[in-house]
């Protein structure tokens, strides 16, 4: 079954989501470090038909991409050259580590575990897909 992945890319650590193969809501999979996120996404790919990388992309109020945008535009130099046959997509992605943490919050975890940056990317990839996937259907 294919599957949507959705990615919170940052300097140090990435979140992964994934779809359904429904594509109905997006589950936090993995938060993996940086340098090995094209291998893990490699891996997975074996195991997995992918058929879209959402990536979320900031920006600022203004609409203009952030400062943060430009490694995300060479991580998806990257991706593009090692998956050429796989579509990606830009999600926005304000506010979502406010959310990620809102969704903590709200699911019950405690506060210890939510200083814990490795939940939020991939709760905030988690974000980012399920945004993407409501605005298809």
């Amino acid at each position: 079954m294919n599957r949507i992945i959705g990615i919170d890319y940052g300097r140090k650590r990435v979140g992964v989501a994934v779809s359904d193969p429904l594509k109905i809501f997006a589950s936090a999979l993995e938060t993996v470090h940086s340098a090995k996120i094209i291998e893990y996404l490699q891996n997975y790919a074996i195991n997995e038909t992918v058929e879209l990388f959402v990536v979320g992309y900031p920006k600022n109020m203004d609409n203009k991409p952030s400062e943060a945008a430009k490694d995300i535009d060479a991580f998806l130099n990257l991706l593009k050259k090692k998956f050429p046959d796989i579509p990606v997509v830009l999600e926005d992605e304000r506010f979502t580590s406010v959310l990620a943490h809102r969704a903590m919050i709200d699911g019950g975890m405690k506060k210890s575990d939510r200083r814990d940056k490795t939940s939020v990317d991939k709760i905030s990839a988690a974000i980012i897909l399920q945004s993407y996937l409501d605005r298809i259907k």
